[in-house]
């Protein structure tokens, strides 16, 4: 039976891997267009490209995985069925309670991968992106602007031209910005200036000897000329400050004594995909039940459909939760604990072969 097992995890293995690299590859697509999408709105500054996408990408492995292992199960066990091999295993007494051991090796890493990413990685992640985040947008070097070129501020808020930059990004000189307030326009030179940041995490750049012209956007004579000594143009903020106390942010351990309804949602929204993926694998090899000459993945959908209702189930739950329409105590428990149990029972006793009636 030993070579019964390495064949199945053989099996089990190679479909699950082939699932995981095609859905990996259509979810790096949708973070690429994402993050791409952050940078020219200014939400994320230019050259954090491939730190965001790694990060971004590691949030979502805990949705990726738990339906690739899913698929993989099932066009594993597809292929036994079609090739009629499933059949001769269940001829010589291999049942489902004996199919569990090759099915567990690749199952318990793959949940403890998924519990690992939902309760530690994950987290880290999303806390380390924001840092970097903020953390970029107080030198202007990372956040874009370069010397002798015009760069949109984040947000649509004008444009910025810097004829000459210190190294480190913190002093400049031949300085011109245009900016639009509402109706009007304001355009703002200067022979040199500095970036300075406020105990808030403002961006202010302090402009030294210049000179202001303000007016209206439209057509009109409405303008005022100002000469300074010292000006402080503010910095459109290109990503929302970072919130140390975001049940976001925080680790998992830390969630454990908040009494905050969004911190208990954010918790068990941790907890419920590792529980999750086991029930989908269970729920795996009972789907993928075919018959001889049923198409080879003619159950994969129905696979497929258990997988978007639970984990649409779980995020409406998480919401349902921060919004306290559900009691704190109960948890994703409702959601994940039935469908573990339909899980089991679909594994163990659906299709079971049932003892033919004796003739009276």
């Amino acid at each position: 039976m030993l070579k019964l097992d390495r064949y199945l995890f053989g099996e089990f293995l190679q479909s699950t891997f082939a699932a995981g690299v095609v859905l990996m590859i259509v979810a790096f697509g949708g973070v690429f267009t994402d993050v791409l999408r952050d940078m020219a709105s200014g939400r994320i500054p230019v050259g954090m490209l491939l730190p965001q996408l790694g990060l971004v990408m590691l949030n979502w492995l805990p949705l990726i995985l738990p339906l690739a292992l899913m698929l993989g199960l099932m066009l594993g066990t597809g292929r036994l069925y079609r090739d009629s091999e499933m059949p001769v295993i269940a001829a010589v007494g291999v049942g489902p309670r004996r199919l569990l051991k090759p099915l567990l090796m690749l199952v318990l890493p793959m949940v403890a991968v998924v519990a690992a990413c939902s309760l530690w990685l994950g987290p880290w992640a999303e806390r380390v992106s924001r840092q970097m985040v903020n953390q970029a947008n107080r030198n202007l070097i990372v956040a874009g602007l370069e010397p002798g070129a015009f760069t949109e501020l984040p947000n649509g808020g004008g444009v910025i031209f810097v004829g000459a930059m210190s190294p480190d990004g913190s002093r400049f000189s031949r300085v011109f910005v245009y900016r639009q307030k509402n109706d009007r326009i304001d355009v703002t030179t200067s022979n040199d200036g500095e970036v300075v940041v406020d105990e808030n995490g403002e961006r202010y750049i302090t402009l030294n000897n210049g000179f202001e012209v303000e007016g209206p956007k439209e057509a009109g004579l409405n303008y005022r000329l100002l000469r300074y000594r010292r000006n402080e143009v503010t910095m459109p903020a290109g990503e929302q400050k970072f919130d140390a106390n975001d049940p976001e942010m925080l680790p998992t351990s830390r969630l454990l004594g908040d009494k905050r309804d969004d911190a208990n949602a954010q918790l068990h929204r941790r907890i419920a995909p590792p529980l999750l993926t086991l029930a989908f694998a269970l729920m795996a090899i009972p789907l993928a039940r075919s018959m001889p000459r049923q198409a080879r993945y003619a159950r994969t959908m129905s696979g497929f459909l258990a997988y978007m209702i639970g984990m649409n189930l779980m995020l409406m739950g998480t919401k349902w939760l921060e919004k306290g329409k559900i009691a704190p105590e109960l948890g994703l428990w409702w959601l994940v604990l039935p469908l573990l149990g339909v899980a089991l029972w679909l594994y163990f006793f659906d299709g079971r072969m049932r003892r033919a009636k004796l003739a009276s």
